[in-house]
């Protein structure tokens, strides 16, 4: 297999608003990152992907650009971020940044002008609609933030496309010159010896030129996935930037792509297609999905995550690398939608799921405060949180479509994207050490019990068992490498599967249940000398020798055959 530096890898996500004030003003900035790259040293990750930290209005937490080529004034400015880049290169930790290109800020320079005249030169680097017939927007289709995806700019009397919010303008792909300005601005960061992107609703840049309505399925809007997702040009579009861009430096590039399948998959990340390294898929993320999409309290199936994982890791061996998460900045926390995030059980189905996830073949992406096993937060008012696509959802679920406010609150302590934002917790002093002001959103509670300063010498922390992951994946190249074997397909509580490189065999067996499960060694394994790599419970407390075993509640072992 094709070795990379990019496959052997261990990502760590910061987003940067949440991870460490440097200044007491209430929000993360690039000299907090600064002060915490020893603690990432630490840790053993090889390359950070920084959440967006470009100039913003921040309508959607930086996801709105205004300014390419400039930093956020709450972050920082340029200069930190060159020192942030020096000092990381120094400790040997690369840095990733989000390129958002789907659209920009409604108030990025190219749209103020678009907005100004029908034959404005930057009209056509934005999707503009001339009304419907009755004079309503140009078709049927909803935002990923509620509401149209379209509005009316009375200006020059037309509706413009936003996929998001309506202060994140679609980019017209279409436009030769809008590409050429994207070019030009990832060579310009490239040069400054970044390491590569990842690139925010990249599945999405290309649209369907007719641009029908889409079904209305249990919204209120229709859905305008099939037009703008994986669209006419998408691939043609990301060649060129591979031709033009990407090729001439020895970066890591991951898409984040929205409704890929595993097919689809093959031509954004195929070894052959020179387009990306890897994708982000969501297929385990939509697997508790209800009848209000991800608004939902329910619990996955431990065999429909097993039909993904399998699908993913059989559907891509040998031909593209998939990427591992199990949590980033728009998901819950990973221990409370997958594990337990209960006192008793929190930190040993935080280890189990670490297990289950980078003894995967593909590069897996912790997420800030994973490490410690930090969980869901329940704030009791809506007035606590601060994502907009939370405060969008509360309001329609309740005010259109008449659903009882305590089941929305249920739906969204699971769900919501601030799950994710609520600030790192550092210690056990006000605001976690986060910061010595006023956050800008509170802090989970549990911080006082949960936090980095108590586990970072505690040898059987969360956070020393990622860390020893993430050691035994730089000394086994199998763990990289190896060919993936599910076993168990129907068990509802056991996850098993098998690497195998050359003459190497690792059996992994996670416990996914609460409860004392019996489990067996495969035929093809019995008689075979065991020992154990890596478990969430005492080793010394295994008997290897044993063809049959009982696994504790969330226990995980990693067998070395």
């Amino acid at each position: 297999m094709d070795k990379k530096w990019w496959k052997e890898s261990v990502v760590y996500q910061i987003y940067p608003r949440s991870f460490k004030d440097s200044n007491g003003d209430g929000i993360g900035d690039l000299k907090g990152i600064i002060e915490k790259l020893d603690y990432l040293k630490e840790l053993g990750i090889d390359v950070i992907w920084l959440s967006p930290i470009y100039k913003s209005p921040n309508d959607d937490n930086g996801y709105d650009i205004s300014d390419y080529r400039d930093i956020m004034d709450e972050f920082g400015t340029l200069e930190d971020f060159d020192t942030l880049l020096e000092e990381a290169h120094k400790r040997g930790i690369k840095i990733v940044m989000d390129l958002v290109v789907n659209h920009t800020s409604d108030e990025h320079k190219w749209f103020i002008e678009s907005r100004k005249s029908k034959d404005n030169p930057y009209r056509d680097y934005y999707i503009w609609r001339e009304k419907s017939a009755d004079g309503g927007p140009p078709n049927n289709w909803g935002s990923v933030f509620g509401g149209s995806a379209w509005e009316y700019d009375a200006n020059t009397d037309m509706y413009y496309l936003h996929l998001f919010s309506r202060k994140q303008p679609d980019l017209n792909w279409d436009n030769p010159k809008v590409r050429e300005e994207v070019f030009d601005m990832m060579t310009w960061w490239l040069d400054k010896g970044i390491d590569g992107f990842r690139m925010d609703v990249i599945s999405m840049i290309s649209k369907t030129p007719e641009m029908p309505d889409g079904e209305v399925k249990n919204g209120l809007y229709g859905d305008p996935f099939p037009y703008c997702v994986h669209g006419p040009h998408v691939h043609e579009y990301l060649q060129e930037m591979n031709k033009r861009v990407l090729s001439k430096y020895d970066i890591m590039t991951v898409g984040e792509t929205a409704g890929v399948t595993v097919e689809e998959a093959k031509k954004y990340a195929g070894y052959d297609r020179s387009e990306l390294n890897m994708v982000f898929h969501f297929e385990h993320m939509d697997l508790t999905h209800g009848e209000h999409g991800k608004w939902s309290n329910k619990r996955f199936k431990l065999t429909d995550l097993k039909e993904v994982m399998n699908r993913w890791q059989k559907g891509l061996a040998g031909k593209a690398w998939n990427s591992l998460y199990l949590s980033n900045h728009d998901q819950p926390r990973a221990v409370s939608r997958f594990g337990n995030d209960s006192e008793e059980y929190r930190e040993v189905s935080a280890k189990m799921l670490a297990t289950f996830l980078h003894m995967h073949q593909g590069t897996p992406y912790v997420y800030q405060g994973e490490e410690l096993g930090m969980t869901n937060v329940s704030f009791d008012s809506i007035e606590d949180y601060r994502d907009i696509e939370t405060l969008n959802a509360y309001d329609e679920l309740i005010n259109k479509k008449g659903l009882d406010k305590d089941l929305v609150m249920d739906y969204i302590h699971h769900v919501s994207r601030d799950n994710a934002r609520t600030p790192m917790q550092w210690d056990d002093s006000t605001n976690a050490g986060f910061t010595a002001g006023t956050p800008w959103i509170n802090v989970n509670p549990n911080y006082k019990w949960i936090n980095a300063k108590s586990q970072v010498h505690d040898p059987n922390s969360v956070f020393n068992y990622y860390k020893r992951l993430i050691e035994l994946r730089k000394q086994h190249d199998i763990i990289v490498y190896g060919d993936f074997e599910l076993l168990l397909p129907d068990s509802e509580e056991i996850y098993a599967f098998v690497r195998t490189l050359g003459d190497e065999k690792l059996l992994i067996v996670c416990n996914f249940t609460d409860k004392h499960v019996e489990f067996e060694i495969p035929e093809a394994m019995k008689g075979s000398k065991k020992e154990i790599l890596i478990s969430n419970y005492d080793a010394d407390s295994i008997d290897t020798t044993e063809e049959k075993a009982t696994l504790r509640a969330y226990e995980a072992r990693v067998y070395k055959m």
